[in-house]
């Protein structure tokens, strides 16, 4: 399990936040209850509040190129 800090985020196409990794991949953070309880992602104070917490990157997992160059 590669675990890497969210260092920042963006909205995608379909303003929904993205979460930028330090390993430079990009993961999807979104609140969908009741799949999903991110809260924390509605607001810039949470979202702010998360930087430096670790996810795990499954694309670090699989060994995918970076994602870097997508913005």
């Amino acid at each position: 399990m590669a675990l890497h800090s969210i260092v920042g985020y963006h909205l995608d196409v379909e303003n929904h936040w993205v979460a930028e990794l330090s390993c430079d991949h990009f993961q999807h953070v979104r609140h969908d209850p009741p799949w999903m309880t991110r809260p924390w992602v509605l607001t810039e104070k949470g979202r702010i509040s998360m930087l430096g917490y670790q996810l795990n990157c499954k694309k670090c997992d699989r060994g995918d190129p970076t994602d870097n160059n997508l913005l």
